[in-house]
């Protein structure tokens, strides 16, 4: 038993829920921004002010006490209300709100999130914009862990119950090819060409791979990539083609003029990229974020590409607004 001394604090609350879903003081630490030392003492002074002792620290992982696992429970609701009156008094008056935390999928990351960002700073004008870019996978994981607040990504199935979901853009996959080499059947061509296959470490990639199985195309593929600038580099040097997005395309702008975009020759594949919240947490500001997105997309996105790839249609699409 630890004596109870102190008062239970809302870091303190922060920390321990940090510590127990990371399983480790020292990626607790790196999740909050801060160091392990200061992990360590708000964790004993939280269970100081409990009276008990929370989590197992000599072991690894660290694991909770029983204790511990009552009172994760009550953590969780603790953060939920704290988040959610920040939400409030900020929605009553925008000049409160102190700190917004936004994930964006990379495909944004050179035209619409800096403009997103400097509409909303004109807005908030007291506030400190943090942005984390990465893959949809991580991103979704920062948001169920309260380390962002609001996300962009792509779709990764059915929304979690905790999900405020605002689909945003919808667009078809498409292949690229180096340039002049398909005139005929399509397929038949692609089937004779190595794939430089999207890293299926993320979830596109997983898709991508998914897909092609169910349609039983075997493929050769020598490489696998995270990076579209180099994968449309390696296309545009004639070392095979392959799968992507718009959004893909758009962004490798140096190779465009040295591939050839065309439809998927088989069974179409889509996906969809939405803005992710915590559900009753931010009030109406998610809705108004995805408000000002859509806009952006259809002018920075959308009508580029159809312009340029006319065929798309209304294959790639704004949804909702």
């Amino acid at each position: 038993m630890v004596a109870s001394t102190g008062r239970i604090t809302l870091w303190g609350v922060e920390v321990f829920v940090a510590t127990a879903e990371e399983a480790s003081i020292s990626a607790a630490a790196r999740r909050l921004g801060t160091s392990a030392a200061t992990v360590s003492q708000q964790l004993t002074n939280l269970e100081g002010a409990i009276g008990t002792s929370l989590l197992n620290r000599s072991e690894r992982p660290v694991t909770l006490t029983p204790a511990g696992e009552m009172f994760l429970r009550r953590a969780n609701t603790i953060l939920n209300e704290a988040d959610q009156a920040r939400a409030e008094l900020a929605m009553a008056d925008l000049s409160r709100l102190t700190r917004f935390r936004l994930g964006m999928i990379e495909d944004f990351d050179a035209d619409v999130t800096p403009r997103l960002l400097s509409d909303m700073a004109d807005t908030l004008k007291n506030c400190q914009f943090l942005l984390e870019t990465g893959a949809s996978h991580r991103l979704f994981d920062l948001l169920e862990t309260r380390a962002l607040d609001v996300v962009v990504a792509t779709d990764m199935g059915a929304a979690a119950p905790w999900m405020e979901v605002h689909p945003l853009v919808q667009e078809p996959f498409v292949v690229a090819v180096p340039k002049g080499s398909v005139t005929g059947d399509a397929a038949r061509t692609l089937r004779r060409m190595p794939l430089i296959q999207y890293t299926t470490r993320h979830h596109m990639g997983r898709m991508i791979a998914a897909h092609l199985a169910r349609q039983n195309l075997t493929v050769s593929h020598k490489f696998e990539l995270d990076s579209y600038h180099a994968i449309m580099a390696m296309v545009a040097a004639g070392a095979g083609w392959t799968i992507l997005t718009p959004l893909g395309w758009l962004r490798a702008q140096r190779f465009r003029d040295q591939v050839d975009v065309i439809a998927l020759p088989f069974a179409p594949l889509t996906r969809v990229i939405s803005l992710t919240a915590r559900r009753d947490v931010l009030g109406d500001m998610p809705a108004g974020i995805a408000a000002q997105l859509r806009p952006l997309l259809q002018g920075m996105i959308v009508d580029p590409a159809r312009a340029q790839l006319p065929w798309l249609g209304g294959d790639l699409a704004v949804l909702g607004g």
